[in-house]
Parts: structure tokens; sequence; C-alpha cells
């Protein structure tokens, strides 16, 4: 396909409004909840929903804020550039989900649980707590300010779209909607965000294979360069992209990301039964795998219509990651609104991301700080406390937008967080959750000998780049651009020649610990926490059986049904297993015994001579779900 303009497009007023319903429609729902809820003035209601959530509106939320806009406008990208081995992902996808389900999602749900970082005060102690809620705490703002900027910035830079005006924009609506409606209005809100995605993405995949020729035709165009060699078994683990990379380092790297995570818990324990909390879950993959679908089939169009002039290297776009912007308005600029439409699709990604950060470090924060630290607060503070929370990290993701802007490369690391943080935390919740015998030493060591690795592999990658070599990026030609044609081929090979040259410089630590695949971080983080756990606790004495209690573990045992009693009870370590079979034949209903005892609250956090009892609330679920001598007590009307 040969570029006839190559010059940058702007948006028209079409476009603008378009993109403004977008904003406008997410603060009405927040609006809507605000009023409709005003008589439920509990912060229970506001942080999880009154535990009264389904299944369909939380499915859609997870799946909106899992694909933020670096997934709309990186992920085409990538296939563009690297082929359509992106697709492996759905198997990772697939993994983390059932280990969601069925390994973590009971664990949190029966604990009866606000805040995911209360389970390990629980299960090992308070500073294991307070450490994995500050790593979430840094790393979750520093995230979410570089989805709100790095987007931003990409649009900027194609269409002209006011960079600043974005930012705040963003900032003050996911800040306004989280504010006035809670959590409900953050579901719904990412239920119409996701409609918004994928009516953006279908309407690419049209009007792109259209403008390609056809779907036949961009099929032969991306074989022809070699953009569907998807599956490469090679079992290096400096290669970018592989079968093992994209499964086992994808999956260890979002399960980090999702079966642990605040965020993504926050809502599953919203639904009003563990199986609807389930449901949702399952729900939400197809989700992931449609999105999924939707972003390597468009890399391949735009290649497809790019193959004989690509973008990047004529020097049309300066950064790979505005390819998506330039290629829609290359498609869609002649239609008033539609180029506008993609941006709102891209923005949704990003609205629906920051507001579910913002929501859950306010959780987080009232659960793991202030109600530890204050006295009995009424519902009516609680609420008001949570809202400011909402407010002041708002503030906080908005801020950090604005300083990823005088990071420059700094950027590229702090995409790579989650992965830094999210192998050693899915390390720390495994050792509670799958070895009943690890004390509170081996999960603050391993916790910290987890974070130093992945830091170590991950800094040194970013300070040593990773040799073209291991990333195999395919060609790309410019031979009918009609700009720039004299100097495309200088620029296509320059990097290769630079890199064998300076690849005689580096050292060997460089050729192999900082050269690992970036999906890989979290796998190191992951392995080193539950050895180096598990190690020192051998060294430091096991945890006593009668100190762990039943629901708070969940061997890997329980997922296999052909095990027999015997190796049942020896993988729980000591631990009751009667009481655990109890409790997996029960589905309690949280959110209608909560509804029965509005004033609930106030008599938990009291214990005896008025003091306040920091685990009362955990007992109290405990009770309920697991204790039958007291369920009739807890459940039964005053």
């Amino acid at each position: 396909m040969v570029l006839q303009d190559h010059s940058v497009r702007t948006f028209q007023i079409w476009d603008y409004v378009v993109f403004a319903c977008l904003f406008v429609v997410s603060s009405g729902i927040g609006v809507f909840f605000a009023v409709k809820e005003r008589k439920k003035a509990s912060s229970r209601e506001f942080l999880v929903g009154g535990r009264q959530m389904t299944c369909g509106p939380v499915a859609l939320s997870l799946t909106a804020s899992f694909m933020s806009a670096v997934t709309v406008i990186g992920a085409p990208s990538d296939v563009y550039r690297f082929g359509a081995s992106y697709v492996i992902f759905g198997i990772a996808y697939t993994f983390v989900v059932i280990l969601t389900a069925e390994l973590f999602l009971p664990v949190f749900y029966r604990s009866g649980i606000t805040s995911t970082y209360e389970y390990l005060e629980l299960r090992f102690c308070r500073p294991v707590r307070i450490a994995a809620t500050l790593i979430y705490m840094v790393q979750t703002i520093l995230y979410t300010g570089v989805v709100v900027y790095a987007p931003a910035l990409a649009l900027n830079q194609v269409t002209k779209f006011n960079l600043w005006g974005s930012i705040i924009a963003t900032g003050v609506v996911c800040t306004f909607y989280c504010t006035l409606g809670g959590l409900k209005a953050v579901v719904w809100s990412d239920a119409f965000q996701m409609v918004v995605m994928v009516v953006g993405f279908l309407t690419v995949l049209v009007k792109g294979s259209d403008r390609s020729g056809g779907i036949s035709a961009v099929w032969r165009t991306a074989q022809d360069g070699e953009r569907l060699n998807v599956f490469d078994f090679d079992l290096s683990p400096l290669r970018r992209h592989t079968f093992w990379t994209l499964t086992i380092g994808g999956m260890f790297t979002w399960l980090g990301v999702y079966g642990v995570n605040q965020s993504t818990i926050q809502r599953c324990i919203s639904c009003k039964t563990e199986n609807h909390a389930r449901g949702a879950l399952y729900l939400n993959l197809l989700g992931l795998w449609m999105i999924l679908f939707c972003a390597v089939v468009s890399g391949l169009i735009m290649y497809a219509f790019y193959a004989t002039c690509d973008p990047w290297t004529a020097g049309y776009v300066s950064a790979p990651d505005q390819l998506m912007p330039y290629f829609v308005l290359d498609i869609l600029g002649s239609f008033p609104g539609l180029p506008g439409l993609f941006v709102a699709c891209a923005f949704s990604g990003t609205l629906s991301t920051v507001a579910a950060s913002i929501n859950a470090l306010a959780t987080v924060t009232y659960e793991d700080f202030v109600s530890q630290c204050c006295g009995d607060i009424s519902n009516q503070a609680a609420t008001w406390i949570s809202k400011a929370l909402c407010v002041v990290f708002g503030v906080a993701c908005t801020s950090m937008a604005v300083a990823a802007s005088y990071m420059g490369a700094i950027v590229q690391a702090a995409l790579s967080i989650h992965g830094m943080c999210g192998g050693p935390m899915l390390g720390v919740f495994s050792l509670g959750i799958l070895f009943p015998f690890t004390n509170s030493k081996g999960a603050i060591g391993g916790l910290l000998l987890g974070i130093t690795l992945s830091f170590w592999a991950a800094v040194g990658a970013f300070i040593y780049p990773v040799s073209p070599s291991y990333t195999n990026p395919l060609f790309l030609s410019t031979a009918n651009c009609t700009l720039l044609n004299s100097t495309a081929a200088a620029v296509t090979q320059t990097p290769l020649l630079m890199s064998t040259s300076a690849n005689s410089d580096r050292s060997v630590l460089a050729e192999s610990w900082y050269s690992m695949s970036y999906l890989y971080y979290s796998t190191v983080g992951f392995l080193a926490t539950v050895i180096g756990g598990l190690l020192i606790t051998l060294l430091t004495g096991p945890s006593k059986p009668q100190e762990v209690k039943p629901w708070l573990i969940r061997p890997v045992c329980n997922l296999f049904c052909f095990c027999s009693e015997k190796y049942r009870r020896l993988c729980w370590c000591g631990v009751n297993h009667a009481e655990e079979k109890m409790d997996l034949g029960m589905d309690m209903n949280f959110g209608t015994a909560w509804e029965n005892h509005p004033d609930q609250d106030k008599i938990i956090k009291t214990g005896k001579n008025g003091k306040k009892q920091s685990y009362d609330l955990q007992e109290a679920y405990t009770n309920t779900a697991f204790v039958p001598d007291t369920i009739g007590q807890v459940m039964s009307k005053p």
C-alpha cells in the first residue's frame, strides 16, 4: 500500500464530540449511583458494592480494566513488528483465569476480607501485610500514571490531540465517578467502556481489512511477511517471545497482576456468592480472548496496509506506539467522528485501569492503615474517609502521569513494574495458600529475595538494553514510500550494524541475566520467593498446625478429586482437614448476612471492654461460614 499523504492529521469537531461522550456517560454513571445509593451510607457499600454484584457486569469490568490503553495501542504495534505470536497469550490467559477461580478466589472469598493483603496478616503476621501493601501502592501509582501518560502522548504526537487536556480530564473524570459512586460506579462504567472498546476495534477491523484488499489479501501479505510464524519452541529464556515465554512467563506475569491483585479480587468478592464470582472470571476469559483476537488481527491488517511503506522506518512517526493511531487516521480520517471513536476506545482502557486503581488504593489504605490505626469509626465517617482517599489517589495518579513526562526512557522501566512486583507478590500468597507449614520468617524473607532478584534483572536490562538478535524484529519495507525513500534502507540496517559491533563489548552478565525475556521477571520473582521462603521455613522451624486456620490454605491436592484421603491429609501438614471439608460443602451468601445486620460493622469492631479487635471482622465471617453452632446466631435477625 503506497501512502499518498503523510502529513499529520488533526481531530475534527465530531471527533471531539464522540470522545467527550465517553467522559460524559462515565461521569453520569457515577452521579446515578451516588443518587441511587445515597441512603446506604456504609463503607462496605462504597468499597465492595455491599457484596451484591452479579457476574455479568463484574466480568465486563474485569476485562475492561485488564486491557488498558497500552494494550489497545501497543499490542497491534507489537504484532506489526514481531508477528502474530502475541496470540499465544490466549493460552496464558486461560491458565491465569482457571488458577484464579479455583485456587485463589475460594480462599479470599471465604475468609471474608476486603483488602487482599489482610490475608497475609491472618496467615502470617502484620509486617508481611504492611510490606505487601506498600509494594502494591507504589507499583499501582507508578503504573497508573504511565498508563495515563503513554497513550496520551502517542495520540498527541500523531493527532495533535491535546496532551495535558486529555491527562487532566482522565484523572478528573475517574476521580469524580469513583468518589461519588464507589465500586458500583466503577464496575458499571467499566462495562460501558468495554462496549466502547469492542466497537472501536470492530470499526478498525472492518474498514482496515476493506482498505487492505480484504481478509484473504491481509492473510497472504502477512504470510509473505513472516507475520504468521506463530509457534517458536526455542527453549532459550533470552528470546523475547517464544511459545514458552508467552505461556509460562505470560502466565506468571498476568497471574501476579490478576490472581492476587487487589483490583481484581475486590471485584470478585463484591459478588453476592462465590459461584457468581467464579462465573465472572470465566465470562471474563471470553472477553480477554475477544480483545486479544481484535488486537492481533488489527496488527496484521496494519502490516498488510503498510507492507511496502513502513511509516516508522520512513520517519513519518517517531515511535512504534504511534503506528496504531496513525493507521486509524489513515483509514478513518475521511469519516467524521470515527477517529474520535477509536480514541474513545483507547481511553476506555485507560479510564477502566485508572478507576480500578483508585478504588483499590482507597480500599487497601482504609482497611490496612486507617481502620487499624483509628478507634471505632462510624459508617458515615468511614464512607467519607473512603471518598476522601479516592480524591487523594486520583490526584496522586494524575500527578504521576505529569511526572512521567519528565522521565524520558524511565517510562519503559515503569511499564515493567507489574512484572517485577507481581511475581514476588504471587510467591508470598502462594507460600501462604499452598504450603501450610510456611512460617512468617519464610514469608518476609522470600518476599525480599524475590523483589531483589526480579528488580536486579529488570533494572539491569534497562541499563544494558537487550540485543536485537534476541528480540528478532521482522523485516519492514520502505520500497514504495513517497518521502525519505533515499534514507530508508540505511535507517533499517543501522540498528543491526550497531548491535553487532556493540555485542563484543558487553559483559557475560549483560548477555545472559540482563538479556532474559521481560516475561520471565515475574517467574524469577515467584520462584525466588517460594524457594527462599521454604528454605527459611525449614531452617527456622515450620508453623504449628493449630495456628493455621483451615480456610486460609488450599493445597494443590484440593484441585484433583482423584487424590486419596490419605494424600490429602498429608498435604495439609496436620491442619484440621475435616473442618475444610465442611467449608467446601457450603456456599455462603455474605451479602445477605451483612444486609440482615446493617449494624454489624459497629458490633464487630468493638470487642470486650469496648476495645477494638483487629480480627473481629474476619472472625465474624469465619463463624458465619464455618462454625455450625454459631450460624444461627449470626444469620438470624435480632
